[in-house]
């Protein structure tokens, strides 16, 4: 330590846990085994209580994992109990075109075998990957975990950084990581602003039975307004995400399930055989929320508190486990260093780290939803000229399938399948 003022601040001041982490979805139960088992202790305040959400049937919640996020929970331990219910994504299929009329000639088809990794990524369930991390986060000593908890104040100081929670209890810690989602109390405590707008469309989410199987390819349907994505799940499952524009979209939403399956029959198409609902239908607002700063004083903010992004891509858990893996990584090493891990300049390496990276992926699905919801002519022949380049291109199409998968690059090193 090279400062003997803080070092001597520091020595005195007693901490309930190293990092404090508010939101228990699932960045911050990952953010909290990989600093646990590298040593640090951790407070995990979930605003849900512990078994709600393990017990839910299908609640519209599913991810399409990278190749790096599932490297994520293998050194993590958490993989082995969610690969029973992943479902291998070995083709990706996209596509442009009007509801009822097929595909346009042009498309991208990416097939795992191209980049000889095993499958692109793993199809899971939000119900299986939460009591995945709910058992990990059960046996690891050094979490402690607070269901059915929030945090109502905090404040940070030269030492250390003290939350109030809503049974009145005070925890103190060194670091507050922010993974509180899109409207982050955390960070509107801290006097984070946050830039972005919202896209007039809505995202229909549910799951369907099909009568064939789907082989486990994924489809992306570029219509005129909003993508419709068709991706694999366990057995004879797909999972939807109908993007409307919000007026239409809040029409359907209100229509029974017949009268609902009588509009997403001829966008859905019927290569897959027969189809009906497989559980609940839902509907969330997209938009897009980049926070102006992922740090403040003895704070980082963590997923969709750093970065809400369209789902277009099914990329936001994993810009949320790239945020894990550079945030403990950082901390980590910090620790082992004799750093104090809440300084100023310990968060903005991570900062530094993941800001450009995440903006840069944000931005660029912000365009490609753009670029692709509408039916203006000339935008449909230079999409569609530009989805027959890449499909031409085998070194293109590689690298487009290692970025998406996340192992372009040097990822942190927890998405490399590497301990801290």
């Amino acid at each position: 330590m090279d400062n003997p003022a803080r070092a001597g601040i520091l020595a005195g001041m007693e901490y309930d846990a190293d990092v404090i982490i508010t939101g228990g979805g699932l960045n911050g139960p990952a953010l909290a085994l990989a600093l646990a088992q590298a040593g640090l202790s951790v407070a995990v305040i979930d605003a849900q209580p512990a078994r709600a959400r393990a017990e839910a049937n299908f609640d519209g919640r599913a991810y399409a994992l990278a190749i790096a996020s599932k490297r994520l929970l293998t050194a993590i331990g958490v993989w082995d109990q969610v690969a029973p219910e992943a479902q291998p994504m070995l083709e990706i299929k996209t596509s442009d075109g009007r509801p009822g009329e097929g595909p346009s000639p042009f498309f991208l088809h990416f097939e795992a075998a191209e980049i000889e990794e095993g499958p692109m990524g793993f199809m899971v369930e939000d119900r299986h990957l939460y009591v995945a991390f709910l058992a990990a986060m059960q046996e690891e000593p050094r979490i402690t975990h607070l269901p059915a908890t929030t945090v109502t104040a905090q404040e940070a100081g030269p030492a250390g950084v003290t939350v109030t929670l809503s049974d009145g209890r005070r925890l103190t810690g060194r670091v507050l990581a922010g993974c509180d989602g899109r409207q982050s109390g955390t960070a509107q405590r801290a006097g984070i602003t946050r830039n972005g707008w919202g896209y007039g469309q809505t995202a229909l989410v549910c799951a369907v039975a099909h009568e064939k199987p789907h082989n486990g390819i994924a489809h992306q349907f570029f219509m005129p307004s909003g993508p419709l994505a068709i991706l694999p799940l366990k057995g004879n499952r797909s999972s939807i995400v109908w993007s409307e524009a919000d007026a239409q979209a809040n029409a359907i939403a209100a229509l029974d399930d017949e009268a609902f399956l009588d509009l997403l029959r001829p966008r859905f198409g019927d290569f897959l055989g027969t189809i009906e609902l497989a559980g609940g239908r839902f509907s969330y607002p997209l938009n897009l929320t980049l926070a102006v700063s992922y740090i403040a004083d003895r704070l980082a903010l963590v997923g969709d508190a750093a970065h809400g992004v369209h789902p277009i891509a099914g990329q936001g858990l994993n810009l949320g486990f790239r945020d894990v893996g550079a945030l403990a990584e950082v901390l980590v090493d910090a620790h082992r260093r004799g750093e104090d891990i809440g300084a100023a300049d310990v968060l903005d390496r991570y900062q530094t780290w993941r800001r450009f990276d995440a903006t840069t992926l944000a931005l660029g699905m912000d365009g490609v939803n753009r670029l692709f919801s509408n039916d203006n002519p000339l935008l449909r022949a230079a999409r569609d000229f530009g989805m027959g380049v890449v499909g031409a291109l085998p070194g293109l199409r590689r690298a487009f399938i290692r970025q998406a998968a996340g192992i372009a690059g040097t990822p942190p090193r927890l998405l490399q399948g590497k301990p801290l």
